[in-house]
C-alpha cells in the first residue's frame, strides 16, 4: 500500500482526497519509481478542484511532475537506484502521476535527475521553470538579445512567470513584469524585474495594433492579455505563449504579424523530445540562480494538497509549491 491523492468521479460526484492505494492498482509501465517530491502546477489545481476538464479517465492520481528513485525497471536506460525526473507526457491527466508515494511510468518519459540539482530543487523548478526555460530558448532562437530592448513577462507572480523573470534578468535583459498583485512588487524586484505593471493595463480588449513597447514577451495568461502583448511587440519581435490563466481564446487580429513581422511561438512542454528536455535543464543549471528557490517556492505535505489546490486556482498562491509526498 502507498498514499496518494486520488481523484474520483462517479454517481456520488467529483472528489479528490488523500487515500491508501494498493500497488496492484498502479497502471502499466516499464519503470516503477519511489517518488520523493512532486509539485502543484496550475494544471494539477484544475484537476484536483475539478475547475477544468484536465482528467481524461478516472480514478486518477494527479501530478505532472515528479522526482524519485527507480525501484524496478525493464527499460535499458534506467536501473534500480537511479534518480529520475519527469515533466509532462500526460501524466496526471491520462496516466497516474506524481502526487503519491509510488508511480509506474514509461521509461521514455524520464530523464536522469539533472546534475547540480537535488530532488527537492528539481521539483521547486519543475514544469514551471522548465517551461520558462523553453520559452527563453525560443526567444533566443528567434534572434532576441539584450540589446534589442525590454522583455515583458505576464503572469509574473505565477510559477512560469517567476522563473521567466529570474532567468531573463540573469541573462542581462531588462524585464518588465505584469501582475495582478502589484502589492508584491518587492518579490518581483528581488527576482530581477526592472519595472512592474498592473495586469489590468493588458487584460481588457485593446487596439489591434498598439505602440511598440517590448522586444519580446513570455506570456502565461492568454486571451485579451496575449492579444494586447502581440499588439505592443516591436518590429520582428517574438512572443512565447505558454499558458492560458485568463482564457484559451485569442481575440486578436493578424495586424501585428503581417505589419510588424511579429512571431507567436507556441511553447509545448508536455511532449517535448528528450533532447529538448535535457537542453532546457542544462541551461537551467547555468542560467538560473538556485539561491532564489527559497523565495520562489515553499514545501507542503500530501495532506495539504487539496486545500492548497483551491488556493492556487483562486490566485492566492505565489510562485511554486513543492510537495514532499512522504509527509
Amino acid at each position: 500500500m502507498f498514499k496518494g491523492i486520488l481523484i474520483e468521479k462517479d454517481e456520488a460526484g467529483y472528489r479528490a482526497g488523500l487515500r491508501d492505494i494498493s500497488e496492484e492498482h498502479l497502471p502499466p509501465g516499464d519503470v516503477t519509481v519511489r517518488v520523493l517530491y512532486s509539485t502543484l502546477n496550475y494544471k494539477d489545481g484544475l484537476a484536483i478542484t475539478g475547475a477544468g476538464p484536465v482528467v481524461r479517465k478516472f480514478p486518477m492520481i494527479p501530478g505532472v511532475d515528479l522526482t524519485g528513485i527507480v525501484e524496478e525497471s525493464t527499460d535499458a536506460d534506467f536501473k534500480v537506484g537511479d534518480q529520475v525526473l519527469l515533466n509532462g507526457w500526460g501524466v496526471g491527466e491520462g496516466h497516474w502521476g506524481g502526487l503519491a508515494e509510488m508511480a509506474r511510468l514509461e521509461g521514455k518519459w524520464l530523464i536522469p535527475l539533472p546534475k547540480g540539482f537535488t530532488a527537492a530543487q528539481a521539483m521547486a523548478i519543475g514544469t514551471a521553470g522548465y517551461t520558462a526555460m523553453l520559452a527563453v530558448i525560443a526567444l533566443e532562437e528567434h534572434g532576441l538579445t539584450p540589446e534589442k530592448g525590454d522583455v515583458l513577462v505576464t503572469g509574473a507572480n505565477g510559477g512560469v512567470g517567476s522563473f521567466a523573470v529570474a532567468i531573463l534578468a540573469k541573462l542581462g535583459y531588462r524585464v518588465i513584469a505584469s501582475t495582478g498583485r502589484v502589492a508584491e512588487s518587492a518579490y518581483l524586484n528581488q527576482l530581477g524585474a526592472a519595472e512592474i505593471v498592473d495586469r489590468a493595463t493588458l487584460s481588457e480588449p485593446g487596439r489591434p495594433l498598439a505602440k511598440e513597447r517590448w522586444a519580446a514577451a513570455v506570456d502565461s495568461v492568454g486571451s485579451h492579455t496575449l492579444a494586447n502583448v502581440c499588439a505592443g511587440i516591436k518590429y520582428r519581435g517574438t512572443v512565447a505563449a505558454c499558458g492560458l490563466a485568463q482564457g484559451m481564446d485569442f481575440p486578436a487580429t493578424v495586424m501585428p504579424f503581417i505589419l510588424r513581422g511579429v512571431t507567436l511561438a507556441g511553447i509545448d512542454s508536455v511532449t517535448r523530445p528528450r533532447a529538448d528536455r535535457v537542453q532546457a535543464w542544462d541551461r537551467l543549471a547555468t542560467d538560473f540562480d538556485v539561491a532564489l528557490l527559497p523565495l520562489i517556492s515553499r514545501e507542503i505535505g500530501l495532506s495539504e494538497v487539496v486545500e492548497v489546490s483551491a488556493q492556487l486556482i483562486a490566485g492566492q498562491v505565489r510562485g511554486r509549491v513543492v510537495v514532499d509526498v512522504n509527509r
